[in-house]
């Protein structure tokens, strides 16, 4: 993989990966070969080589636009989706040891929003219709090249959400929000799906999962499950997220 390289495949890590690259692979890859790691969806797309990745050197411009450039890249590859579990691509976007320089679950959060803000800055596509703009809204969702996404924050400073730490590095796990509302949506099949991952988190963090995490659209706030707080308690914060409209003026 050269510098210029984007979007990559989990193929092409395993074949051409180096240095710290190859080192949050290999991270990541002895969270997802643990069968009692929570997300059996992740689990399901490393057994078969689907996951995408994009490597983020620095945070500065260029990092920023190389990794706007690659999900971009990520989500034109998604919107062909057959609604198979088999062809659901996860994103995997690790950043490296000097693009983020963090110690606590905050700090590492507060960077990964910042770089949320940073892209959406840089997207030139409208907000989708049907999606909030307000994250204190139940309909709101990152949206980026006209494509709601959900995104999973997952840290090293990460020690009772164990689940939400993949290694030693800052990784955000993207996928597009309609595949959580097909194989886990607010139905009986879905709330199943979710109850039995939310089991395995029980076990796996050795912690209550957090109380924040819900199901779109029925009550509950997406950004709150963006980035989890170690302690279970009630969140007072407001997202610091801010949605510009139509004019490219701040909505909040």
């Amino acid at each position: 993989m050269t510098a210029a390289t984007r979007l990559v495949s989990q193929g092409q890590v395993l074949e051409h990966a180096k240095d710290w690259h190859r080192a949050a692979f290999e991270d990541a890859t002895g969270r997802l070969v643990d069968a009692g790691f929570p997300c059996v969806f992740a689990r399901n797309a490393f057994r078969k080589k689907l996951l995408q990745f994009i490597f983020v050197e620095d945070a500065e411009a260029d990092g920023i636009r190389h990794l706007g450039q690659g999900l971009k890249e990520y989500v034109e590859l998604s919107r062909g989706w057959d609604g198979a579990l088999d062809t659901a691509y996860p994103l995997v976007v690790v950043f490296s040891p000097a693009a983020v320089r963090a110690h606590s679950v905050e700090a590492y959060q507060s960077f990964g929003w910042q770089v949320l803000q940073s892209l959406h800055e840089m997207d030139p596509e409208p907000w989708p219709d049907g999606v909030g703009t307000d994250p204190e809204s139940e309909s709101w969702s990152m949206c980026f090249n006209g494509m709601p996404l959900f995104v999973n924050m997952s840290s090293p400073a990460h020690e009772v959400r164990r689940s939400r730490n993949l290694g030693r590095h800052f990784v955000l796990v993207v996928n597009p929000r309609e595949r959580f509302d097909v194989f886990a949506g607010d139905t009986p099949s879905g709330r199943k799906v979710r109850s039995n991952i939310r089991s395995r988190i029980d076990r796996y963090d050795r912690s209550p999962h957090a109380s924040q995490l819900g199901s779109y659209g029925a009550g509950a706030l997406e950004w709150t499950q963006y980035g989890l707080v170690e302690e279970n308690v009630a969140r007072t914060d407001r997202c610091p997220f801010v949605t510009r409209n139509e004019s490219g003026d701040s909505e909040r």
